[in-house]
């Protein structure tokens, strides 16, 4: 289960790291453009940051869990990591 929980750890870290490049890059275009589109996706990317950070603690200070639940917020995170790496690489072009 340990190795479960350590590619949880990854996932939500790797999460965090591309959310802030997310939000960086977001910035600096809401900040010539003034754009809705980007200051809504600078709000979702700080939520889903916030969530990261909070499960990434979690991760690291978790009380024993039951071997399914790990094993199922590992995919969910390891998802999320995905989908994110692709918007990270969609916004980087």
């Amino acid at each position: 289960m340990s190795l479960v929980l350590d590619a949880a750890r990854v996932a939500a870290g790797l999460n965090v790291l591309m959310l802030l490049v997310l939000i960086g890059v977001w910035l600096g275009t809401y900040r010539e453009i003034r754009a809705p589109m980007t200051l809504g996706s600078i709000v979702f990317a700080t939520l889903l940051l916030a969530e990261n950070a909070v499960a990434l603690y979690f991760y690291f200070n978790a009380p024993a869990m039951p071997t399914l639940a790990v094993q199922f917020m590992m995919v969910l995170q390891v998802l999320e990591t995905v989908g994110i790496g692709v918007l990270t690489y969609v916004t980087w072009k």
